[in-house]
């Protein structure tokens, strides 16, 4: 198929160069030249004129920061291309913005999937993201091979902005499980456990899901250089306290934890991973940064 990749960041190069490896035509374009040259030196085709690209496309995929590159995206995908393409969105955006982007896209013709995305960078590169879709049933039936290039696992959950919601319930328990860690782990080391012997038994124990595993990684030697920086996951749990409102929801323990990670910030450590409000917590109890 011919494809169209809007955004070559550390999630949207990796699927560039899985679909381009699985024998897909496939362009990029993104508004930093850094990351079109990254993306040229790793063999992928930088397209001239993405207005072209996009017309020429039988999909368009993106990767996206934030609401309003979403909306500007799409405004430009409905703009060029034809009737009947497919654009695959796989962002973390509002509820809100990606209905006002398939408004957009209807007008036009074109095909709009909701393609979110569980896992960080390091498994976009290794192919092991998990794909939550919605959007018109067809239309998925369309790109699921090129969904298959990304990841072992991609659901179908609806019609409309399911995929959406789906991904900030996931982020949501993500962001707890750092909370529950910050607190677990400092009341062990006041209480005199040695910092690399928790990390020892909870990767053994009952509570030892796939995300705590993948955190003890890095987190025993205390490294907490990012997968997901305290920033990213403020924007994401902004963005869930906003569904939680929209649906009448009450989330006070994400409430809670969008504090640690904004108390986080003003100690310095906003480009740290988002487990860094284990320092917080820690921090709070008396407990210096350093074992």
């Amino acid at each position: 198929m011919k494809v169209h990749v809007i955004g070559v960041g550390k999630m949207g190069l990796p699927m560039a160069r899985h679909l381009a490896a699985a024998g897909h035509s496939v362009t990029v374009s993104d508004p930093s030249m850094e990351r079109c040259q990254l993306a040229r030196a790793q063999g992928l085709e930088v397209s001239t004129s993405p207005a072209a690209a996009m017309a020429a496309a039988e999909v368009v995929l993106s990767s996206l920061p934030n609401d309003a590159a979403l909306l500007a995206v799409a405004a430009q995908v409905a703009a060029h291309a034809h009737v009947g393409a497919i654009y695959v969105d796989t962002s973390t955006v509002s509820l809100q913005a990606s209905a006002e982007a398939a408004q957009a896209l209807a007008a036009k013709g074109v095909l709009y999937l909701r393609c979110t995305v569980s896992g960080n960078n390091k498994m976009a590169e290794a192919a092991q993201l998990t794909v939550m879709a919605s959007g018109p049933r067809a239309a998925y039936t369309t790109v699921l091979p090129l969904l298959r290039t990304l990841g072992p696992n991609q659901f179908y959950l609806g019609e409309a902005e399911q995929a959406r919601l789906m991904k900030l319930v996931v982020n949501l328990m993500i962001a707890q499980t750092s909370a529950m860690l910050a607190e677990a782990l400092t009341l062990g080391r006041k209480g005199g456990l040695a910092w690399r012997d928790m990390w020892q038994v909870l990767t053994a124990s009952a509570v030892a899901s796939p995300i705590v595993k993948a955190k003890a990684v890095q987190l025993s030697e205390r490294d907490f250089r990012p997968t997901f920086t305290v920033e990213q996951m403020i924007k994401d749990l902004d963005l869930i306290l906003n569904a939680g409102e929209t649906h009448d929801v009450p989330l006070m323990q994400t409430a809670m934890t969008h504090q640690l990670m904004c108390a986080a910030v003003v100690q310095g450590d906003a480009l740290d991973d988002y487990a860094a409000i284990i320092k917080v917590v820690e921090r709070g109890a008396g407990i210096p940064d350093k074992l």
